[in-house]
């Protein structure tokens, strides 16, 4: 089903549309998500990164089909570490969370609280579920779930960057975030 949406920051300052399928919407558990997202929690944010369960959710789209309109000078990068390779996106005027970006990724993974209120695409899966402590809230069985990425997961990303013919665009971000 083919969608687009205009999503924007809590205070309204940020926005950016988005144009047709998502590759796909999952929800991550792997350690530096969950770090990550207990680190941002932690920052004045409307919306909560952690789900109940501790994973993350996203929603994975091409570079291309997303268009930054309003508000790309108040965008801020925050990494785990200096060397990460994926970086965090925040709108520095509100701190909502607005994608993480993989070092040289042809797709940026949106974050869940961007969507308004009924219009956030389903979950398609789970991925990096054996990354999660052992004493962690239960997993729903709505949806498959992997100890690690799944072949689904690649496989989506691999057509997607075919599709685009193998570019990967750069964003440009003005700053940091400390969390």
């Amino acid at each position: 089903m083919t969608q687009n949406f205009q999503l924007a920051c809590a205070c309204g300052k940020v926005h950016l549309d988005v144009e047709r399928t998502p590759i796909i919407s999952t929800e991550c558990h792997c350690n530096s998500c969950r770090e990550a997202g207990a680190r941002l929690d932690k920052l004045p944010v409307s919306h909560p990164i952690l789900e109940p369960n501790g994973g993350t959710q996203f929603v994975l789209y091409r570079k291309d089909r997303i268009r930054l309109v309003k508000g790309a000078e108040l965008l801020r990068e925050f990494r785990l570490t200096p060397t990460s390779k994926t970086r965090r996106v925040v709108a520095g005027c509100c701190n909502t969370p607005v994608f993480l970006e993989f070092e040289g990724g042809h797709w940026l993974s949106l974050y869940a609280g961007l969507w308004p209120e009924g219009t956030l695409p389903p979950l398609d899966l789970r991925t990096m579920t054996g990354d999660r402590p052992p004493e962690g809230a239960a997993l729903a069985g709505d949806v498959p779930s992997g100890a690690l990425q799944t072949a689904k997961f690649y496989a989506k990303l691999l057509g997607a960057w075919i599709a685009m013919g193998f570019k990967s665009p750069k964003i440009s971000v003005n700053g940091e975030i400390n969390a």
